[in-house]
């Protein structure tokens, strides 16, 4: 993380950013050796970014992995439920409907275009009390497509060409945004997902073997679904909020993690939100630097990295880890 923070187009050494960091956290050094500039750029500009960013990594890549065990696909990750496409398409009314003014507005509307998605995707995947994989994953695929749909119409109808730029910025994914203050809420909600989804380890061990095996286990398939469908929309419903519609992440990083530990989720979930932080922290690195000073959309770094190593992974694993 200290390499994260000091690159970008003006470097800041390693050093410089371990004094300036723990200046600001543990009151030290009483007499700080570095400019205002490098402090300001530390402090208030990068930390928050790369903290947002691992945050944002590791719930994509958590989200990910459950919910592939959740539809039995391993080509699931967090747009299969649509929640992004939700999410975006609340975004890109409040930029265009002049409601952006306000990072919470923002944040709320996205927030809240998730949180419809995932209720619709209850109420079309539900069919007479029983919501099976394969309802979930079709019902996501097709409220996705609403989605993207409806956030296209609202770039189509905007009277502002600077609103449909911002929006398409947003669409790619980007963390430039960053500040403590949405650094504090985003780990709130991230990090009491990602601990809802660890108490539920064992559950989706049994689920993976299939929904009868669960049932003799004494679980409910219908249900365990429905309660981890709704930690995974808040989870990424929250990212996505403060970071855009970014990509790959959950689909690709869930992979990768369950080559290295199997696919008990006791160890799946944790390792992937580790790669997941480390990933899009290293991606949002390039984003910055790649074209410096402009900044690389973040979706198009994940993408050109994710793609290349997804098509590796499928070509080089056996039938029985993917």
């Amino acid at each position: 993380m200290v390499v994260a923070i000091g690159s970008g187009p003006v470097a800041v050494s390693p050093g410089v950013v371990a004094r300036v960091v723990g200046h600001h956290v543990l009151g030290l050094p009483a007499r700080p050796d570095w400019t205002a500039a490098q402090d300001a750029i530390v402090w208030l500009v990068r930390a928050p970014r790369v903290v947002l960013g691992a945050l944002v990594g590791a719930a994509l890549a958590a989200s990910g992995a459950v919910l592939q065990t959740l539809v039995r696909n391993v080509l699931a990750d967090p747009h299969i439920l649509g929640v992004t496409s939700g999410a975006s398409t609340g975004a890109a009314a409040s930029l265009l409907f002049g409601a952006a003014a306000s990072a919470a507005t923002l944040a709320t509307s996205a927030f809240a275009g998730a949180l419809g998605a995932t209720v619709l995707l209850y109420l079309v995947a539900r069919v007479d009390g029983q919501m099976t994989s394969l309802r979930l994953l079709l019902g996501g695929v097709t409220i996705g497509y609403i989605g993207s749909a409806a956030t296209s119409f609202l770039v189509f109808a905007s009277d502002t060409p600077e609103g449909a730029r911002a929006v398409l910025f947003w669409l790619l994914g980007s963390l430039a945004s960053a500040a403590w203050s949405s650094v504090a809420i985003t780990a709130l909600v991230t990090l009491g997902s990602l601990l809802g989804l660890l108490a539920l380890a064992t559950r989706f061990d049994a689920l993976a073997a299939g929904d009868d095996t669960a049932r003799t286990l004494g679980l409910r398939p219908g249900r365990l679904r429905m309660l981890a469908l709704a930690v995974v929309a808040l989870c990424v419903g929250a990212v996505v909020a403060v970071a855009g519609a970014v990509g790959f992440v959950g689909l690709v990083v869930p992979h990768v993690a369950r080559l290295c530990v199997g696919g008990g989720h006791r160890r799946l979930i944790p390792l992937s939100a580790l790669f997941g932080a480390l990933f899009l922290v290293s991606a949002d690195v390039v984003a910055r630097i790649a074209f410096a000073p402009r900044e690389l959309p973040l979706g198009i770094v994940t993408a050109v990295v994710g793609a290349p190593l997804l098509l590796l992974l499928i070509r080089r694993s056996s039938r029985n880890v993917l």
